[in-house]
């Protein structure tokens, strides 16, 4: 991995206050610019996530955590456990949790979830689906599989011979734990209407925690497993009839963007729908989707 920028003249900094390769001043809080380089093309390469130079004050936020979890003393001897003592085997899950975005709602982007109801899933009732396979490819704390869920259970009471299951994969552990719990705050259940709400979500008995919970009979129509949308393949059954990608493809070039959304149309029917966020596009990538709404492809 190519690592040290070209060494450029600089006048020398005071003693006290060290500089990195480049002749600029860091602290020893601070990542050397050789070190967020390493790191910067270790994780766009794991995870495919674009870590430009205006995201390193970012970036050394965020490890700052994971360095004093190892018990290292700054940012730099954390890089030197990870690329020259033969940590990063142990750490790069640890590493990647910590620097992944996880925003997410309930009912986010809701246009999309007005499309699935009126739309999407009476055409898939006609076509004569008994058991809908959905699948949140970057499903962070489960607010968007949940939101499913409570539309796909609404659906199955309409249409009580079609069945559903729901499959809910991200590349974050942190993330992926609290979402198999189903737990969320109050604050994040205002979005969802007052009759699901009556429905699906469960309150503490003790009201000053001020959690609720996603009733078991959805909880149970969900499946957690984490997974890089960055790997050769994906272990995922082929014939999804709903894929929502959505608000992760941004972090992603071009070139992963085009690979990522490939692999993602190989699992989805033919008749089956694409979602992805609302500042998305496909635009000079073929796939065989034909947009039918914003952000909303179906497989030909």
């Amino acid at each position: 991995m190519r690592s040290a920028a070209a060494l450029k003249p600089c006048e020398p900094a005071p003693a006290s206050v060290p500089t990195d390769l480049d002749g600029e001043r860091q602290t020893a809080d601070q990542l050397s610019s050789k070190n967020f380089k390493r790191l910067a093309e270790l994780i766009h390469g794991y995870s495919g996530i674009k870590m430009p130079d205006n995201k390193r004050t970012m970036l050394e936020g965020r490890l700052r955590r994971r360095m004093r979890a190892t018990g290292l003393a700054d940012l730099n001897s954390y890089c030197r456990h990870l690329f020259d003592e033969d940590g990063l085997q142990a750490e790069i899950v640890h590493l990647i949790d910590a620097v992944t975005t996880n925003k997410t709602e309930f009912f986010r982007e809701p246009a999309h979830f007005q499309f699935l109801q009126a739309v999407a899933l009476p055409a898939l009732a006609k076509a004569g689906r008994r058991s809908i396979k959905a699948w949140s490819a970057a499903c962070s704390t489960g607010a968007e599989p949940f939101t499913l869920a409570m539309l796909l259970e609404e659906h199955r009471g309409a249409h009580r011979r079609q069945d559903y299951s729901i499959l809910c994969t991200d590349l974050c552990t942190q993330v992926l734990g609290q979402a198999v719990t189903g737990i969320f705050s109050e604050a994040m259940i205002d979005p969802v209407d007052m009759q699901l709400r009556r429905r699906y979500v469960m309150r503490a008995k003790d009201p000053s925690r001020g959690v609720v919970r996603i009733v078991p009979e959805l909880r149970s129509k969900l499946t957690f497993a984490r997974l890089n949308l960055m790997d050769e393949s994906y272990p995922v059954d082929r014939d999804m009839d709903l894929i929502f990608c959505r608000n992760i493809l941004i972090y992603f070039d071009k070139a992963t963007q085009t690979k990522v959304l490939t692999r993602l149309c190989e699992h989805l029917r033919p008749g089956g729908y694409l979602f992805l966020g609302h500042s998305e596009s496909i635009a000079g990538i073929d796939l065989p989707v034909t947009q039918i709404a914003n952000t909303v492809f179906q497989r030909a």
